[in-house]
């Protein structure tokens, strides 16, 4: 089954402006952004490098520094992949961010990709293998703001504010809530300028941002994806319509974009998702209705990971997956 690696083999040396940006090289750019670029791409936005220069920087870091830099082991092909696809090597990225805030339970990363057909697509990255990430994901099941879907709204003010032109917005994960988020909450002037947000497998929203007139407005224009057994992308409340992907995995482990399943230049999409997903989204929305039960739960399962160690689940055993 095709994957992220032979849609990069096989379209990665046609120019965006001969065949246009399109929901694969979406995934494959918030992929991207779980690399660990600090002091490789400016975190200025009127700065910039290559992707080749970054990840050739990146690659030249030692191995263990390399491999304590990124999600999971699939992460540094997919930087050597990019770098011999022109589609997207020559791509400058700009305002790289990353704030990880236990005390605010906060995990914050995103970076800008500017595309050669003008637009400026902003990438922000999902949970990573930290357990703050993981906190401030159950967070979301009962706060109606977490503190990174407000340094997402204000990354997005920022980059609008310094680079004028037309805007993409995208994520995987938690990385796609907070792209549908501060679209939905931008004034109007910037909402204007987005032409679409893509989301990949992400968790919904209260009815504070379902609610907002900015959700609505942007509802034709959310792109969102999901695999056929999706487990993250069914939590919470959702509007938006979805396609469903096929992926090689099995259950939770869905979730990881490198299972996904491509042929030529798109996914392979299915027609519904499993019976499985669809019940497990009722049981979740049913037990996720007591905020403070599921806070207090939350909590106690935290509490005893928490430092000295372990600071993330990167020691935990996984089948050769992405997760988180």
């Amino acid at each position: 089954m095709s994957d992220l690696f032979d849609y990069l083999a096989w379209r990665g040396d046609i120019p965006l402006s001969q065949v246009p940006f399109g929901p694969v090289d979406g995934l494959i750019l918030s992929t991207l952004s779980y690399v660990r670029f600090q002091e490789l791409v400016p975190d200025s936005p009127s700065l910039s490098v290559p992707l080749q220069q970054a990840a050739e920087a990146f690659l030249a870091l030692p191995e263990q520094e390399a491999e304590d830099r990124v999600r999971c082991r699939h992460d540094l092909p997919l930087l050597k992949a990019l770098l011999s696809a022109p589609r997207f090597a020559s791509l400058p990225l700009t305002f790289y961010q990353d704030c990880l805030d236990p005390e605010r339970e906060m995990q914050f990363s995103a970076l800008t990709v500017l595309l050669d057909t003008g637009e400026a697509l902003l990438v922000f990255r999902g949970t990573d293998n930290t357990l703050v990430g993981w906190k401030e994901d159950f967070n979301l099941s009962f706060l109606e703001v977490v503190p990174a879907q407000s340094a997402a709204l204000n990354y997005t003010a920022r980059l609008a504010a310094a680079r004028p032109g037309p805007l993409l917005l995208a994520g995987h994960s938690k990385g796609g809530n907070l792209a549908v988020f501060s679209a939905s909450l931008s004034p109007p002037e910037l909402r204007d300028r987005i032409g679409a947000v893509y989301s990949y497998d992400s968790p919904g929203f209260t009815q504070r941002v379902l609610s907002a007139t900015g959700y609505q407005e942007l509802l034709p224009r959310i792109r969102s994806y999901v695999p056929q057994s999706s487990v993250v992308g069914m939590l919470l409340e959702h509007e938006e319509p979805y396609t469903v992907v096929k992926s090689r995995h099995l259950g939770i482990f869905q979730h990881d974009p490198y299972t996904w399943a491509v042929r030529g230049g798109s996914f392979i999409c299915l027609e519904e998702l499993s019976s499985g997903s669809r019940n497990l989204d009722l049981t979740l929305k049913n037990w996720l209705a007591g905020p403070r039960t599921v806070s207090a739960f939350w909590t106690a399962c935290i509490r005893p990971l928490r430092t000295p160690r372990p600071r993330s689940w990167r020691t935990w055993p996984s089948p050769g997956g992405c997760i988180p």
